[in-house]
């Protein structure tokens, strides 16, 4: 019905972003990825946007990316995922490692997010691996220098499990690092990772 909503963005809380467009303000639930792109209150923004109708409420859905809804939309479409978990997969990982995940029947990628369980993970990898094929940019072989990235990350965040963190607070914390600063390496990645963990 909406395909995106462009506005001034009134306010920003972690899960939740209100967008004023035309004097009506708009309230999104969001995940942490979109979270971390999104402007200072006050600024324009642009979010792709998902409406979920049920019996009881209608809740708008917002994205920075395109790709974060397409992904969304899809998981709406597995066995007992919905728009809340759905929204917990997009938070506890970017989309190129969920499609990664999917494509190389990897549920143990998915393990760490909050409410994702070893069977909801295999079932979102059965369930759509077929239709992340059929996806046009993502579907393909990651660029030399996205794979080296998501190696990276899945280094950084094997190496703070091992120091007994869980999975869904290091993947949290790396994420959003290597969001600030790509050009991290594995140690730097670790340590700063630790700081950010003790501080919070």
């Amino acid at each position: 019905m909406f395909a995106y909503f462009r506005g001034k963005l009134a306010l920003l809380l972690p899960e939740e972003a209100v967008v004023e467009v035309s004097g009506i303000a708009y309230r999104f639930l969001i995940s942490a990825s979109t979270h971390r792109q999104l402007p200072e209150p006050g600024s324009e923004v642009l979010l792709f946007s998902h409406l979920s109708v049920r019996e009881d409420a209608l809740q708008l859905y917002g994205f920075s990316k395109e790709e974060e809804r397409q992904l969304f939309r899809l998981l709406l479409l597995t066995s007992g995922v919905g728009p809340k978990l759905a929204l917990a997969v997009l938070s506890g990982l970017p989309v190129q490692d969920v499609h990664e995940a999917i494509l190389n029947n990897t549920p143990e990628r998915l393990y760490g997010i909050t409410g994702v369980g070893k069977k909801t993970a295999s079932r979102i990898i059965l369930e759509l691996r077929d239709k992340i094929l059929k996806l046009p940019p993502l579907s393909g072989l990651a660029a030399p220098a996205t794979l080296q990235s998501s190696r990276l990350r899945e280094d950084a965040i094997n190496a703070l499990v091992m120091l007994g963190f869980s999975r869904i607070t290091v993947q949290k914390a790396v994420v959003a690092l290597l969001e600030q600063k790509p050009d991290l390496t594995v140690e730097e990645v670790v340590k700063s990772a630790l700081v950010s963990i003790h501080n919070s």
